[in-house]
């Protein structure tokens, strides 16, 4: 079995730099060694980049694929024979386990931080670990050194990682549908705050404001159920008068395999 020195450099060196401005980016993993680099949709603000790798090198970076709803995105740079992550399967993942994550924080490349799995499900795994911003992209790692996670955020002081079981689903079939839209929850369902212009809500004649009459889980459902439309109740202003919008659901983006 291998030492905690030698699976902590192995991961360092297949993570990277994702720079998209001198003072924006984050982490990212590399995914496969013929340069492809798998981060956060938050990371990746912009269809090009700068990845810099363990070793110093820099290399520009385009944009790939991105999922907004499951906060992935992929970039491509013209490298090969990279030391590509291990992937490991997330839903094997217990509470009370031991978990390291690496990433770039505040500009400190490749620190290392370890901590115990709180919890794992399908969107999120759960983990005392400490995450600064920088992190976000990096891998979360178990103890053997296998990618088990996708670093993501921190909530209610603990750190969230997307499983790697997603990540494998989004690098092999590329982003879900989606309505190009940013809610928030309220006492009847999900409320618009943006509509992204020329995305399938705004082209559904959805705005900002209107009242979805679903939740989180139920919309998710509908979206990734692979019908071609979608039909929305939603209120407009008069909260007696329940309209109804019907959605056309772009296919998959490119899947970046």
């Amino acid at each position: 079995m291998r030492g905690f020195g030698e699976i902590a450099e192995r991961l360092r060196r297949s993570t990277v730099q994702v720079r998209l401005n001198k003072h924006g980016g984050g982490s990212g993993i590399v995914w496969k060694p013929d340069g492809l680099i798998l981060t956060n949709a938050h990371v990746a603000r912009g269809s090009q980049a700068e990845i810099e790798l363990w070793d110093g090198r820099r290399f520009p970076a385009k944009l790939v694929s991105k999922d907004a709803r499951r906060d992935l995105a992929t970039f491509r740079i013209a490298a090969a024979n990279l030391e590509a992550a291990v992937v490991g399967d997330s839903a094997a993942l217990r509470p009370g386990e031991l978990v390291i994550a690496v990433g770039n924080p505040l500009g400190f490349a490749g620190a290392l931080s370890t901590g115990i799995v709180h919890s794992n499900s399908d969107r999120w795994i759960h983990a005392d670990v400490q995450l600064a911003p920088g992190n976000s992209g990096g891998p979360l790692a178990n103890s053997l050194g296998q990618v088990i996670g996708v670093n993501t955020a921190i909530v209610n002081g603990l750190g969230a990682a997307v499983p790697s079981k997603a990540a494998l689903e989004f690098v092999q079939h590329g982003a879900r549908p989606t309505l190009g839209v940013t809610m928030r929850p309220v006492h009847l369902g999900l409320q618009l705050l943006e509509v992204e212009p020329g995305g399938a809500a705004a082209n559904a004649s959805l705005r900002a404001g209107d009242i979805l009459l679903t939740r989180f889980d139920a919309l998710n459902e509908a979206l990734d159920s692979g019908r071609p439309t979608l039909r929305l109740h939603f209120l407009r202003d008069d909260p007696k008068r329940v309209r109804e919008a019907v959605v056309l659901l772009a296919a998959r983006v490119e899947a970046a395999a």
